[in-house]
């Protein structure tokens, strides 16, 4: 195991590793454990009750952070004829069909997010095996494949701060919250929307304890362990 560094170390020492945070305690800290000397994420992370293995247990989906992610969020869409032109005027940073298919193909993916009408997903559908690794294929379930009269919503919501929440094949679910220099109060906030959604989308097959643990965490900081009751009744006001 890696020694872990003197910043880390110190950051360390402000965090009681067996206290069960309350939320606005937790977000105040990330501010105190925040040192390095780039913007560091802040990062949430769910232990799930769930099999991943069980179709039926599978959550994922899509929550709009009001304060978003601190960062251009370059939005490229799958479109052709007139929904291109949609794409273009909503303000998608890139639009295409075949000619875009084709660039992918051959490695470039200067992107953060893709979105796709329906009627594209037939020839998306080859790029899987690149955009999937790095979660960026478009989705009915995460509402990146949309109807052209959906496209400006979806773009907009895109570049507010529009993250997907999935859990992965070891129950885990990680979702960005923004950056430490963001106020507590928005912290806050972007962790309500994201709880929310996910308490939401709480599968009916899901048996025993939904949510087992909740930590957030910066870039290269120490988990700070949340009080799993206050956590999970998180509501935007």
């Amino acid at each position: 195991m890696p020694k872990q560094g003197k910043k880390y170390l110190e950051a360390a020492k402000l965090v009681e590793a067996e206290k069960a945070y309350q939320p606005e305690e937790a977000v105040a800290l990330i501010k105190k454990i925040a040192r390095t000397k780039f913007d560091e994420t802040v990062e949430l992370h769910l232990r799930m009750g769930l099999d991943p293995r069980n179709a039926a247990q599978q959550v994922r989906g899509i929550a709009l952070l009001p304060h978003g992610l601190g960062k251009k969020v370059r939005v490229l869409v799958f479109a052709q004829g007139e929904a291109e032109k949609i794409a273009q005027s909503a303000g998608a940073d890139v639009v295409g069909g075949e000619d875009l298919i084709k660039k992918i193909e051959e490695g470039w993916v200067e992107f953060d997010t893709a979105i796709a009408i329906p009627e594209m997903m037939g020839r998306v559908g080859k790029l899987g095996k690149i955009l999937g690794r790095r979660g960026l294929m478009p989705n009915p379930k995460a509402g990146t494949v949309v109807s052209m009269n959906d496209l400006p919503r979806v773009i907009q919501d895109a570049r507010k701060g529009r993250v997907e929440y999935k859990l992965d094949r070891t129950a885990i679910i990680h979702v960005p919250l923004g950056k430490a220099s963001f106020e507590a109060k928005a912290l806050l906030d972007n962790l309500t929307a994201v709880m929310e959604a996910v308490v939401k989308a709480k599968p009916s097959s899901s048996k025993g304890q939904y949510v087992k643990s909740a930590f957030i965490t910066t870039t290269m900081g120490p988990g700070i362990k949340l009080d799993l009751t206050s956590a999970t009744a998180l509501t935007a006001s």
